[in-house]
């Protein structure tokens, strides 16, 4: 019997000491048709689709666990005074900087970014107020872009600043959190990771732990059970830390330490890894020889006499014999979390991802660094002449508002952020034109619809695509915008260009909305 071997750790975790590790044989029960996690990322599929192909599904991202060290207490302190002094200057030099959160929040993360460059470099504090000066240019320059964005997008906005305004109105009554957008320069607080750096650090490498040992009991599965086949249907063992260090700073409710989760670490890695073990009898078929009789008639003389004659049947059995049928499904940890969280839980987890705690140097390798800090996104321009249109104004209007809001599975309101389904049943549903849909998935969307041709499609239509990840029909949705374009809750929400091969190669159908 041919065997199929565990998967291996797509991690270094040799350094890691071995831990044990108990095994819950369970199935998870969706509760929501499933949507793809960013569409695979969409917005880099789409940039890099023509030449680097397709970026692997963010459930299945790999990385390299590297040795991590507590950053010193004195080398900190002195960092964030630099940084605040920059801050300053930064501050006196815009006028936007008190009245406009999305460029503040550009300006900072531009601010931290150049002094860490300038650090880097061995400039250090002796050159911050020449740091603080082109900081400060570049921040006016920022603020310009960003009106020139907002005048373009009507009631559009941007990441920081939408996930923190829906975040206040949803955790306001949360102590955990102060006011994202107080004066003093405190405004990022809230959405930064409120733990020190040996903690998050320690719980990446203790969740790495339970992993490495998942790993070692399914690689020496074999000598530690006595059965005489083993077949296996196994998932990659790995996660994103970034996924596990903001949902675990959700479920704590703000400040923790690497002592005080050891049981939600547990809870998320028994939901994430679903182990299936059978031992199994099968019933099989031997091939047995008979001998039957059967009447025949002599060709010369026309008699009838009886003869003998052996055939082969197939005669059933049961196979006594041990069979281990061993399965180890990847849930995938960034689906965890609208399964295990509360509604103001689910709404912090989409904050810290949208920022990543805003520390983008603690896993640089993460696929999320990239994608939330070094990544342009264009804003579209919508020719007015389509806006003429009330119901695709009305849809705009509204779909417009979350642009850059992160990808949550299964998130499916403003708080909690959205999933590409959750997204555009929240937009038909909410910009005022009539439509009650509920929360439909992909696939329930698409049977609302009417199909239309491709060559009939019109700005307001759905256009729907499959095959983007395992599922059957439609797997992924967005809203068409006309020439070519789409709005869509890829990760983050963005427009795109259904014309790469990527989107053409998954296109499955445009559909029209019921009259309201």
């Amino acid at each position: 019997m041919k065997k199929r071997p565990p998967s291996k750790l797509t991690h270094d975790a040799a350094s890691v000491p071995a831990a044990s590790v108990s095994i819950t044989a369970h199935r998870q029960v969706r509760e929501y048709e499933d949507d793809n996690v960013g569409v695979e990322s969409a917005h880099k599929l789409e940039e890099s689709a023509e030449g680097a192909g397709r970026l692997a599904q963010s459930s299945r991202r790999s990385r390299k666990m590297k040795p991590y060290r507590n950053v010193a207490r004195a080398e900190t302190k002195a960092d964030r005074a630099n940084i605040d002094a920059i801050q300053k200057v930064a501050k006196s030099n815009d006028p936007q900087f008190h009245s406009n959160p999305l460029s503040r929040w550009q300006q900072k993360q531009a601010i931290k970014k150049e002094y860490a460059a300038t650090k880097r470099s061995g400039q250090g504090a002796a050159s911050a107020g020449k740091l603080a000066s082109s900081s400060a240019k570049r921040a006016a320059k920022a603020s310009e872009k960003t009106a020139a964005f907002v005048r373009r997008n009507g009631k559009g906005v941007a990441l920081v600043g939408g996930i923190f305004a829906m975040v206040l109105v949803m955790l306001g009554a949360l102590s955990s959190l102060v006011s994202l957008f107080g004066g003093g320069g405190s405004g990022i607080a809230g959405s930064t990771y409120p733990c020190e750096d040996g903690d998050i650090l320690s719980a990446e490498a203790r969740y790495c732990e339970l992993e490495a040992a998942l790993q070692e009991y399914l690689d020496t599965y074999e000598s530690t059970h006595d059965c005489d086949e083993y077949h296996y249907d196994l998932d990659a063992i790995e996660h994103d830390p970034y996924v596990l260090i903001s949902a675990v700073t959700a479920m704590a409710g703000g400040t923790w330490t690497a002592d005080s989760i050891g049981g939600i670490l547990q809870s998320l890695f028994d939901r994430q890894y679903i182990l299936t073990e059978n031992v199994v009898t099968e019933t099989r078929y031997r091939i047995e020889t008979r001998t039957g009789t059967r009447e025949v008639e002599d060709p010369e003389t026309g008699e009838t006499m009886t003869e003998e004659y052996e055939y082969e049947v197939e005669v059933p059995y049961t196979y006594y014999i041990c069979i281990c049928e061993v399965t180890l499904e990847n849930f995938n940890l960034s689906h965890v979390p609208v399964y295990a969280m509360s509604h103001d839980q689910l709404a912090m987890y989409a904050m810290y991802m949208g920022t990543l705690g805003n520390r983008p140097d603690l896993f640089p390798d993460s696929g999320y660094v990239d994608r939330y800090f070094n990544t342009h996104y264009d804003a579209y321009e919508i020719p007015a002449e389509r806006l003429t249109d009330p119901r695709f104004a009305a849809m705009m209007e509204e779909a417009r508002k979350y642009f850059l809001y992160p990808y949550v599975w299964g998130g499916s309101s403003p708080e909690t952020s959205f999933d590409c389904s959750g997204f555009v049943s929240w937009v038909v549903n909410n910009c005022g034109v009539g439509w009650s849909i509920g929360r439909l998935g992909a696939n329930g969307l698409r049977n609302i619809c009417t199909a239309v041709s491709p060559s009939n499609a019109r700005p307001g239509d759905l256009i729907f695509f499959q095959g983007t990840y395992d599922t059957t029909g439609a797997s992924h949705v967005g809203i068409y915008l006309g020439d070519g374009m789409m709005l869509h809750c890829g990760d983050p929400i963005q427009y795109a260009n259904i014309n790469t091969s990527y989107w053409q190669e998954h296109f499955l159908s445009f559909g029209r909305l019921p009259e309201p």
